[in-house]
């Protein structure tokens, strides 16, 4: 089974970009599924399943979404194998710049959009940098020199990504991406895989459910500014 995890800021448009690829592919036959990893709440489930794409939701409550995608990747693909699906898509909730994982071997997926700011790439850490694919959507609603000034920011951020113009709503360029996804390697199991980057440090007193401020109260994994 083929494993593609996507990834990008909030509101890029990722789930839309997932589900326009996620139709091509099913058009042509390929069974796929998607995953999707959030906080708190999601209607994103119910947004796939309405398309006809089935999909299944992870919510990692109190705990950091990108830990919480560590911890159950695995099972995902376990299920998915289980299942008989040919493509698992893993969505991240897309609250961290920092990290939302990419794992070394899987097809790694960004999606970014127009809207964000020409100085935004060089602002996002391995998700976008370790990509090795990286959706720009949004490009119909800013101008063509707008695109290209964007398209070149990501391109300095991320020399070796592929860049694919996709609109979430049409679904123009959602055939050549269907085209990169089908080239995804397979994997049985992720057992022993590595991620491309390590997550950010963890485990302070607030990570333990600390509420109170003053460094008195600060424990395990602190780190502070420094000011004049």
């Amino acid at each position: 089974m083929q494993l593609i995890t996507v990834s990008g800021p909030p509101s890029a448009g990722k789930t839309a970009v997932i589900a326009k690829i996620a139709e091509v592919l099913q058009h042509d036959k390929i069974k796929v599924a998607v995953v999707k990893f959030d906080c708190l709440s999601t209607k994103d489930q119910e947004f796939y399943q309405k398309k006809g794409i089935v999909a299944r939701t992870g919510l990692s409550g109190n705990i950091c979404p990108d830990h919480f995608f560590v911890s159950n990747i695995e099972d995902c693909v376990a299920w998915a194998n289980r299942k008989g699906f040919a493509m698992l898509i893993s969505e991240s909730a897309g609250l961290c710049n920092r990290c939302s994982p990419h794992i070394r071997g899987a097809l790694a997926v960004c999606v970014i959009d127009n809207l964000s700011g020409v100085d935004t790439p060089r602002k996002i850490g391995p998700m976008l940098k370790l990509a090795d694919i990286v959706v720009i959507t949004k490009g119909d609603i800013v101008s063509q020199g707008e695109r290209e000034v964007f398209a070149f920011r990501v391109k300095q951020a991320n020399p070796r990504a592929v860049i694919i113009h996709l609109n979430g709503i049409t679904g123009q360029g959602a055939q050549e991406a269907k085209e990169l996804f089908c080239n995804a390697a397979e994997f049985e199991s992720l057992i022993g895989c590595q991620l491309r980057f390590s997550m950010p440090a963890a485990t302070c007193s607030y990570c333990l459910g600390q509420v109170r401020i003053g460094e008195d109260f600060q424990m395990g994994n602190v780190k502070k500014m420094e000011l004049d």
